[in-house]
């Protein structure tokens, strides 16, 4: 028996005022917007048009002190229609909101950069549509893996940090006619050698067979064939079931390349744990050699000598299409991984 009914007034009081989407694209509304962002806010929007959908988590462990904040700050910009959010449904507990980019965000982006919306080739249903996705939850693991990466760099005691984050779309722009890796990125040690470290990540959900896995392999060699550059390529697992798994499909796909060497490979697992099970860049990483016994598990940064074969990186490398740079497989460059400072004056709201 029901004695105390919800008011029909609290059933409606949650969802925040919005502007219309027609609204949110007109350039007085943009204009007057574009005085209330801070430099933080037009990261995220630049990172959401990049990444295409980020969490409430990993915005937070990225860019601000607290998931509290971070909620404060996400609602405003969310009624301004700079980002969009959805959260999915799950069988059992409750799923983290995930956020995209919406209109006045993409406009904003376009603005800066002096083109038009349209040429900016993005579309408010295509950037929602991520919410019934396949892909999902492979889009928003292969974030969290980079995410963990950017809150590993802020920290004081953090003994580098990622310089180079590209997403899925980047990489097909840019390698897809050959090989179509989840991410790429590059890392700088803080080190007397101060060494960097490149890679192609592929994230595996263990929805493929091990020997399609393997398969991959003869695309990475044909990339360096091409390209003249030899780049390591990870592999993340769920289990360390799957990892012995996929570790002997990709020992037997080496086995059958020209030149194996063209295709550095190390796998990682989510169940190897440690005291930073949530560290990418602690010694969770094992290299394979189909020739030689499985060596110890690396660091990130130690992956390098793994392979004495690689040319080392200079310190000074950095991402190919930064700043100074035109991209020709995109109207954006990518953005920088880390967040800029927190800004010392208060935008008006």
């Amino acid at each position: 028996m029901i004695t105390n009914p919800t008011p029909q007034r609290s059933l409606r009081g949650h969802r925040p005022q919005r502007i219309s989407q027609r609204d949110a694209t007109i350039s007085g509304y943009i204009a007057r917007l574009a005085t209330r962002l801070t430099e933080r806010d037009r990261w995220l929007a630049r990172m959401l048009y990049e990444h295409r959908v980020l969490t409430t988590h990993q915005i937070a462990e990225m860019a601000w002190p607290s998931v509290r904040a971070a909620n404060m700050r996400l609602l405003r910009l969310y009624q301004w229609r700079v980002i969009d959010r959805f959260q999915p449904f799950l069988t059992y507990g409750t799923a983290p909101m995930h956020y995209v980019l919406d209109l006045a965000g993409a406009a904003l982006l376009a603005r800066e950069e002096g083109l038009d919306l349209r040429d900016l080739d993005y579309r408010h249903d295509r950037a929602t549509g991520i919410a019934y996705s396949l892909h999902l939850a492979h889009t928003v693991g292969t974030n969290g893996f980079f995410s963990a990466l950017t809150a590993r760099s802020r920290r004081p005691d953090a003994a580098g940090h990622l310089t180079a984050w590209w997403s899925e779309t980047r990489c097909a722009k840019h390698f897809g006619d050959i090989v179509r890796p989840d991410a790429y990125g590059l890392w700088h040690e803080h080190t007397p050698a101060r060494t960097a470290f490149e890679w192609f990540l592929e994230f595996d959900f263990g929805t493929e067979r091990p020997d399609r896995v393997g398969g991959k392999l003869a695309g990475y060699a044909k990339l360096a064939t091409t390209t003249g550059i030899t780049t390591p390529i990870l592999f993340w697992v769920p289990t360390a079931r799957r990892e012995a798994r996929v570790r002997r499909a990709l020992s037997a796909a080496l086995t059958s390349l020209d030149d194996p060497s063209l295709v550095p490979v190390a796998t990682s697992s989510a169940d190897f744990l440690d005291d930073q099970h949530n560290d990418p860049t602690a010694a969770r990483w094992q290299p394979l050699n189909a020739r030689q016994p499985a060596p110890q598990r690396l660091r990130l940064a130690e992956l390098g000598s793994a392979w004495p074969h690689l040319p080392p990186l200079a310190a000074s490398s950095t991402d190919p299409t930064q700043a100074g740079n035109a991209d020709p497989a995109g109207a954006l460059l990518p953005p920088a991984p880390l967040p800029p400072d927190p800004s010392d004056r208060r935008p008006p709201r």
